[in-house]
């Protein structure tokens, strides 16, 4: 009973001791407690006002200007989609102020028109700042931005954003169609078997695309010249 009644005061002494110490440093640091313990809230408090009265704000603002120059990227006016038409916006000037406030396909839209301008560089700038959610517009963006090396006549980029794009989902496809592009790209550079990998894909994978239904013509074309 006694070594009970002894433990049971050395547990309480700890206790008291812990409180103690607790106590003492809480007394010691109490400005920096309560200064970090302010500054949490004014930061939680600044990042909720930011988000109420600036950003949500910008971003209404920005999508009420996106929705005339997409309909212009819509119907193929590329040139009025990205520089507007003096009333509304065009997808440059709603990036420069919005930036992705304007939501993600500005840069997507933007790096297409270009592309389809045939200003190959802007086009990359815009291409490789857009993220996608989904695994097909990830592929298509990096499908464009290798279009947009080849016409700058970067074959290497080109062939590796190509690459990039049919690796980011083997099922998808519309993947024949940038293997096409790939095989005769490596034909014109004089590499026959990179190509033939390419058309030999398109024959295992993608039998039923639009492209797998002439690439045995390719496939022959390679190896009767080997």
């Amino acid at each position: 009973m006694a070594n009970k009644d002894a433990k049971g005061t050395q547990q309480q002494e700890k206790v008291i001791e812990s409180v103690s110490k607790t106590e003492q440093f809480y007394n010691e640091n109490k400005k920096l407690i309560w200064g970090c313990l302010i500054g949490i809230v004014v930061i939680g408090l600044a990042i909720l006002g930011y988000r109420k009265f600036i950003y949500e704000p910008k971003a209404a603002e920005a999508a009420a200007q996106m929705f005339p120059a997409e309909n212009s990227f819509i119907n193929g006016e590329f040139q009025l989609a990205l520089d507007g038409d003096g009333n509304n916006m065009g997808l440059r000037d709603i990036i420069s102020e919005y930036g992705n406030k304007a939501g993600k396909a500005v840069y997507l839209y933007a790096g297409l028109s270009a592309l389809n301008l045939q200003q190959y560089d802007e086009a990359i700038k815009y291409l490789k700042k857009y993220k996608a959610k989904d695994n097909i517009m990830t592929a298509r963006a990096l499908m464009a931005i290798g279009d947009s090396y080849e016409g700058l006549g970067d074959t290497a980029n080109a062939l590796a954003y190509w690459d990039k794009s049919t690796k980011v989902d083997e099922e998808m496809l519309f993947n024949a169609s940038t293997l096409i592009k790939m095989g005769i790209t490596y034909e014109e550079q004089g590499q026959p078997e990179k190509a033939l990998a390419c058309y030999k894909k398109i024959e295992d994978k993608y039998p039923q695309s639009i492209e797998g239904y002439d690439i045995a013509k390719y496939i022959t074309r390679i190896e009767t010249a080997r």
